[in-house]
């Protein structure tokens, strides 16, 4: 009685152990990342089988993509998810059948006649035996890690790499703050606010919102609407008023100052990451992916809707198509962006301010001469005389 009474506690102590495992696992899962949730920076969540950590708070809004494997500024990867460790708690069950022959036996000695009962424990091991072979069934992940040149298999098919790629989509902002910031660090434009004389009143953040066109206004009212009170909020009578003009007037003095206070809120930075996206990004790269154009294409489409906005591309392109096909309609695509470049030259050179091309004659005409429609790296290219120059 004895003996019965130690087992059943030493299955009771397995019980417990193997419970906690099972409640430690679960607790390491990380939650699931969703739309509209706000995330603060070090928050870790899944997706798509991987843990990504949030570099700084902010809100993934409805529509907008942010997921983390879509957004490197916001998120960093982890590896692969945390709730994998749970099925490396099915081989230790195993040790239940042991117990069961240790019963057993002891009954067995006193029903000689019965030999036929000892193959009984020889089965209940054979049984397990082969959950150990299920054992590998986990093992089968491990394959997957060479499933990981998966991802790399684009590397070989550059022309069905978008510009909305992560890597490719980084390349652009470089390219674009080159030319607006003299820099390519775009992430420290965020609190970047000047009126650069070209008539458009304040010219400020990672692609240039301006005062005078609208883009700014849009801007900080979606900023407001969604964190009232904030630095900005009481200049949206005077963004009201100087919309379509050079003025100035209900911003001086202080505006730029609170501009650049703005600035350091990751609220306010991701307000500006989905206007750039939702305004110039996403429309210019959607109709360049329609015209045909690979991701040399998209990019003059996208910076051609910086400069201009998208009414202004939608002219630049209405003036190529008089001189060539796109893709789509059977043209060839270097000689439909040759002409684009060209009508973009007009446009530019038709305010005082934009005479200097430099970011279309040394830098995309660059690419598009040396044959680069895929917008691979190595990139070197001169704006305004700079050089520059991306590696990798």
């Amino acid at each position: 009685m004895m003996k019965k009474r130690t087992s059943r506690t030493l299955q009771s102590l397995l019980g417990l152990v193997l419970g906690c495992g099972l409640l430690a696992s679960v607790a390491m899962a990380a939650p699931t990342w969703q739309e509209g949730n706000t995330y603060t920076a070090g928050t870790v969540v899944t997706y798509n089988g991987q843990d990504y950590k949030a570099l700084v708070t902010h809100t993934a809004y409805v529509g907008a993509n942010w997921n983390p494997a879509a957004t490197p500024s916001l998120w960093s990867p982890q590896g692969t998810s945390s709730a994998t460790p749970v099925p490396t708690l099915a081989p230790t069950v195993t040790p239940r059948p042991t117990t069961a022959p240790t019963s057993k036996p002891t009954t067995a000695p006193t029903a000689t006649p019965k030999p036929s009962a000892t193959p009984v424990p020889t089965s209940t091991p054979a049984t397990p035996t082969p959950r150990p072979t299920a054992t590998p069934v986990p093992a089968t992940p491990t394959p997957r890690p060479t499933s990981t040149p998966v991802p790399v298999t684009p590397t070989p098919k550059p022309s069905s790499v978008g510009l909305d790629d992560p890597a490719k989509k980084e390349i652009a902002m470089q390219l674009v703050s080159s030319a607006e910031n003299s820099s390519l660090n775009w992430r420290a434009q965020y609190s970047y606010i000047e009126d650069i004389g070209d008539g458009r009143g304040y010219t400020a953040g990672i692609i240039g919102f301006c005062s005078g066109t609208g883009d700014m206004l849009e801007l900080v009212d979606a900023y407001t609407n969604q964190y009232p009170g904030n630095v900005l909020a009481k200049y949206l009578p005077a963004l009201r008023s100087v919309n379509n003009s050079a003025s100035h007037a209900g911003l001086d003095p202080n505006f730029t100052k609170d501009w650049k206070t703005a600035a350091a809120d990751p609220h306010f930075q991701s307000a500006q990451d989905y206007e750039r996206d939702t305004v110039y990004f996403n429309p210019a790269v959607q109709l360049a992916k329609q015209d045909g154009l690979h991701a040399l294409g998209q990019f003059a489409y996208y910076d051609a809707a910086v400069v201009h906005g998208f009414d202004g591309l939608q002219s630049v392109r209405k003036a190529a198509l008089k001189k060539a096909s796109t893709p789509t309609q059977g043209g060839a695509e270097v000689t439909y962006l040759q002409a684009f470049l060209d009508a973009r030259v007009v446009e530019m050179k038709k305010e005082a301010a934009h005479e200097d091309v430099s970011r279309i004659e040394t830098a995309q005409r660059v690419f598009l001469n040396n044959g680069n429609l895929d917008l691979n790296t190595p990139l070197y290219w001169k704006v305004y005389g700079d050089s520059y120059q991306i590696l990798q």
